[in-house]
């Protein structure tokens, strides 16, 4: 029975990977922030562990209580909408320390066994905003195209461990939290001369089309830990399938 450790499984991608995964028989360690043992149904497969990828002792201690894993998947993030010039360099250094220094944290801290027992896989769950440049999302693409840099380079010194590193492109996911949670930190991002720019941002995203589920990337993270053929890079939803195709 294999063993997944999943970063950011409160809600949205993470809570859905989980289910996937424990629905397939796998033994899941699903790490949370703030633990809540209510969203996922209990299981003797089931682990509910806190972690804080910024904090360097949280990651000790989570990796040292979950014990041998065999796909890492680094979830956790969390999303920033705004002008440049509007976001303060603190809040820039709070998307990449979760975003890029938080997946790159976890990596370094599960390397060790991975390279131990010659095995592992490493799912870094990034965004299809990488694929195209888009309004409003500078620091946010910063920090997730740099995973992709990361992760890209990263496969190359792990071949000979015979460890794979993965990345999978959500698109946009208005079922889910994320967008609401990045709309918290947006209050002083977006100052008023940019105003008639997020006004059209805004309502373009209220035209109909093509977007992303939670199961999308649950579906895609799976073929990412279980396919050894697969393509590096795995978009995850219809719109970010199609940016990737485009």
């Amino acid at each position: 029975m294999k063993t997944i450790l999943i970063t950011g499984c409160s809600s949205g991608f993470g809570l859905e990977t989980a289910r996937h995964f424990l629905d397939r028989d796998w033994t899941v360690i699903a790490t949370m922030r703030t633990p809540r043992e209510d969203v996922l149904p209990r299981s003797d497969r089931l682990r509910i562990l806190r972690l804080d990828v910024t904090d360097a002792d949280s990651i000790g201690r989570a990796v040292e209580q979950a014990g041998p894993v065999d796909v890492l998947v680094n979830n956790a993030g969390i999303g920033l909408l705004g002008a440049l010039e509007g976001v303060t360099m603190d809040g820039v250094r709070e998307i990449f320390a979760t975003n890029t220094f938080g997946a790159m944290a976890m990596t370094q801290a599960l390397l060790p066994q991975f390279r131990a027992r010659k095995s592992g896989v490493i799912v870094n769950v990034t965004s299809s905003v990488t694929l195209k440049p888009l309004h409003l999302l500078s620091v946010y693409t910063a920090s997730k195209a740099a995973v992709n840099a990361f992760t890209e380079s990263l496969a190359l010194e792990l071949e000979p461990f015979n460890i794979r590193t993965h990345l999978v492109l959500p698109g946009r996911a208005p079922d889910t939290a994320f967008g609401e949670n990045a709309r918290s930190r947006m209050r002083d991002a977006i100052p008023e001369a940019y105003a008639p720019l997020a006004q059209s941002v805004f309502a373009a995203w209220q035209q109909p089309g093509p977007v992303t589920h939670a199961a999308d990337v649950a579906e895609t993270v799976w073929r990412a830990a279980t396919d050894p053929s697969c393509p590096m890079r795995l978009a995850a939803g219809a719109d970010a399938v199609a940016l990737a195709s485009a």
